[in-house]
């Protein structure tokens, strides 16, 4: 929902179609908490190794970002998402050829724009977790 509301926010609302594979990660028994609330319960939670309990794995979450990629990569011009924060982390990750749990070293912020590109032939992050067009 939120993503659907920023991307008719940013204008492309009437071009846009939902598309399941680029929901957030299902997490399960811990939807609805924060990260501080989980850790109350296992302090030394993180997801990107503990994965959450009665959600989706990490694997399933890769599988989702890898068809995004195959996509995006066979299109013959520039495409657009919008998500959120873990998927397109696994995403970038994903887009370089990296395995999903590398997500947790490429932060994203919200409202951040980033852009997945190619240097000298190989899939590259043009620009990642930009917040310039927030700044006042």
């Amino acid at each position: 929902m939120r993503a659907s509301e920023t991307c008719a926010i940013a204008g492309f609302g009437e071009r846009a179609e939902p598309w399941d594979a680029l929901m957030e990660w299902d997490y399960g028994a811990y939807e609805g908490m924060t990260p501080a609330e989980i850790k109350a319960i296992r302090p030394d939670w993180f997801i990107w190794r503990d994965g959450v309990p009665e959600g989706e794995t990490l694997a399933q979450v890769s599988a989702r970002a890898d068809e995004v990629v195959e996509w995006a990569r066979s299109a013959d011009r520039d495409v657009l998402v919008f998500g959120h924060g873990h998927i397109l982390r696994v995403l970038g990750s994903r887009w370089l050829g990296e395995d999903a749990s590398f997500a947790a070293r490429i932060r994203l912020d919200p409202t951040s724009l980033s852009v997945l590109g190619w240097a000298y032939g190989a899939p590259a992050l043009e620009r990642w977790n930009d917040t310039g067009h927030l700044e006042r």
